[in-house]
């Protein structure tokens, strides 16, 4: 049976929404803005997180508040396709993905709330067992690049493991010093990323020493069509992986080669059903999948961590619980595989 199949006949019964405003500064040098979304309903509340990543959208979205009217008895399929066709924007967002993270914050709300309305976990509707879930942490080196960041959190937990995002400012000795932590599980090239703070070009130089220097890692949102870099990787396709070109099924059939791997972001999905069903792909065609966080600030965090545990617990997950975001993160952390209860009745989790 489709996964969705399983949910899609859920009861859902909305009194109103209400908005809640998150903000914080994160360890990759900015302050992070974050919406969530309560559903009320019999009683109940479900939640889920906007993480629209522009600040300007948020404060039109708590400026303007619950200007849909959502109340009414739905089935979960049925809510999903409704929100689906309404502009949730009361201005037109900076970027259009922002769209879909919006409409996740929606769809995941009303999932947590029909669950807790049904009286069942994710895990006991869907069929599945959640399993311990393995993450990395995933930081940048700054400008110029020091180990610091990676020393200050395995300080925390020496058996810590990470993914870096490359920059070409990354000289040998900080690639030597990274290989000698023994921790790097994968490194983020950014090639999909434009006027933005982490905007990486292109460099064959860099692409050779990442490849050299960690010949186990994945490799995550190379360049592969400028003619340097596409020649350092031309022996590596089989540890390329993808992750901000991944929106639908589509995105993962118009890959230039079918992929070993590819992150799948909730929020970056958007659709509940689409979800569902990108999942159901993956797994039908042996396309491995780990999860991505988007410096959730709320619930979101969690419930990318339960689908993670649920679908793809035994990979390179970049789910670090969410202190590992701050700049000075905290002690006692838990450690990876992240060990969670699901049994309770909803789409939320607790650590175990």
């Amino acid at each position: 049976m489709p996964t969705f199949d399983r949910l899609a006949e859920l009861g859902l019964d909305i009194d109103g929404y209400e908005l809640e405003g998150l903000r914080a500064d994160v360890s990759s040098g900015f302050e992070r803005v974050c919406t969530v979304v309560w559903l009320r309903g019999g009683g109940h509340e479900g939640v889920g997180e906007d993480v629209v990543y522009d600040a300007v959208d948020h404060e039109a979205f708590q400026t303007a508040g619950a200007v849909h009217d959502l109340a009414g008895h739905w089935t979960l399929g049925a809510f999903c396709e409704h929100v689906e066709s309404l502009d949730l924007f009361p201005v037109p967002p900076q970027r259009e993905v922002s769209r879909l993270y919006r409409l996740w914050a929606f769809h995941s709300a009303a999932l947590d709330l029909a669950l807790r309305q049904a009286d069942v976990s994710l895990e006991r509707a869907l069929g599945r067992e959640a399993q311990p879930m393995r993450y990395v942490v995933s930081v940048r080196l700054g400008e110029p690049p020091t180990l610091e960041p990676l020393s200050k959190r395995l300080a925390l937990d020496p058996a810590l493991r990470f993914k870096l995002d490359a920059t070409s400012s990354w000289t040998p000795e900080v690639f030597a010093a990274l290989v000698a932590t023994g921790a790097v599980d994968s490194i983020d090239f950014k090639s999909f990323y434009s006027g933005t703070i982490v905007d990486q070009a292109p460099d064959p130089v860099l692409y050779r020493r990442v490849v050299e220097a960690f010949p186990d890692a994945w490799l995550e949102d190379a360049d592969i069509v400028d003619p340097g870099t596409a020649a350092v990787l031309a022996g590596e396709h089989d540890r390329l992986t993808w992750d901000a070109p991944i929106h639908s099924i589509a995105d993962i059939e118009a890959l230039a080669f079918a992929p070993k791997m590819v992150n799948i972001k909730p929020s970056r999905i958007g659709s509940l059903p689409r979800l569902c069903d990108t999942y159901d792909y993956c797994e039908e065609r042996g396309i491995g999948a780990y999860g991505g966080g988007q410096t959730e600030l709320g619930p979101g965090r969690g419930q990318a961590q339960y689908l993670a545990a649920l679908f793809h617990p035994d990979t390179p997950n970049d789910l670090a619980p969410s202190g590992y975001n701050e700049l000075d993160p905290p002690a006692g952390l838990p450690p990876s595989p992240l060990r969670l209860a699901f049994d309770a009745p909803g789409f939320r989790w607790e650590l175990g």
